[in-house]
């Protein structure tokens, strides 16, 4: 069941290329309400999906055990919170800021697998996390400054990543005995049921989009989706969670580049001095808890034999 880290890797490379793409689509849809376009990404999705699951994984879908298939559906409506917050906050804060404190999803991760994987924090771990903290408190100093709006959206940036964790902890588990089309239909599926009960209080509208923004849902399920979570989805059977969140932490540079070259979205002082430190933070924290779990690989061979 094991697969090359060569392969593995350049997986996780497409799938961080797609996702990077997902911030500039929101920008790009305008004025539709943040929920609208997270319920219609996943909509999309399970739609171009549903013929192939029906026609070859449904005798796999049957015989799924009760409690994975609520862990999927618990995992979708995580996914579905964060989509909700995290393409809010792309409407009040910048690109940059946004993607970046995004992507501190690897401490959440990291105290997530603590508590219920038991991986052990080392100094290196601890010291990485003080660093990315203080590069995100940078960047809402300056956002903050800039405009209380600035700053809300990076508290929504914020509390989407600590979603997407919730996310992907419950997939590593369930992962490893679903197959991919099985796991990330039911994921997709109850997240689309919840962003549609989540959009009928709102009275927001599901018709009136102008074609090119039936484009960009289309877009959006197709690659940030199919070739970005689909794929950490498969990746999932064999890196962990908190590997997986350190692969997307090369999101902020690609999403901050097409920001710049597509919206003309410069950085400020504070979003540039914040974000290197916040990546720097993560470098090490990637290479201090990698040099952690090399000692227990054989642990977790036992774990999936």
């Amino acid at each position: 069941m094991d697969r090359p880290p060569a392969t593995i890797y350049a997986v996780l490379a497409v799938a961080v290329l797609s996702i990077s793409a997902s911030a500039i689509f929101v920008r790009l849809a305008g004025d539709v309400p943040a929920a609208i376009i997270a319920f219609y990404r996943l909509g999309i999705a399970v739609a171009i999906m549903t013929p192939w699951v029906i026609v070859k994984h449904r005798n796999h879908l049957a015989s799924i055990t009760k409690k994975d298939a609520l862990s999927s559906m618990l995992s979708g409506i995580f996914l579905a919170a964060h989509f909700i917050l995290w393409f809010e906050s792309l409407k009040y804060t910048s690109v940059a800021s946004s993607v970046v404190l995004v992507s501190l999803q690897p401490i959440f991760a990291f105290l997530g697998t603590y508590f219920f994987f038991r991986e052990r924090f080392t100094a290196g771990a601890v010291l990485s996390m003080m660093i990315a903290i203080t590069g995100s408190v940078i960047i809402g100093w300056g956002d903050f400054q800039a405009g209380g709006d600035a700053l809300y959206g990076d508290i929504l940036a914020l509390l989407g990543g600590m979603m997407v964790t919730g996310y992907f902890l419950i997939g590593q588990s369930v992962r490893k005995r679903l197959t991919l089309t099985s796991y990330t239909w039911l994921v997709y599926g109850m997240a689309a049921i919840a962003l549609f009960i989540y959009n009928l209080p709102s009275l927001s509208s599901f018709s009136g989009y102008s074609g090119n923004q039936w484009l960009i849902f289309l877009m959006l399920a197709l690659i940030p989706t199919f070739l970005g979570h689909s794929l950490l989805n498969w990746s999932l059977k064999w890196v962990s969670t908190s590997k997986i969140s350190m692969a997307v932490l090369l999101e902020p540079v690609g999403a901050s580049i097409l920001a710049y070259l597509l919206f003309g979205e410069s950085l400020s002082w504070s979003q540039v001095l914040g974000g290197a430190v916040v990546i720097f933070g993560l470098m090490i924290f990637i290479l201090s808890t990698t040099r952690k779990r090399k000692p227990t690989l054989s642990y977790t061979a036992r774990k999936r034999g």
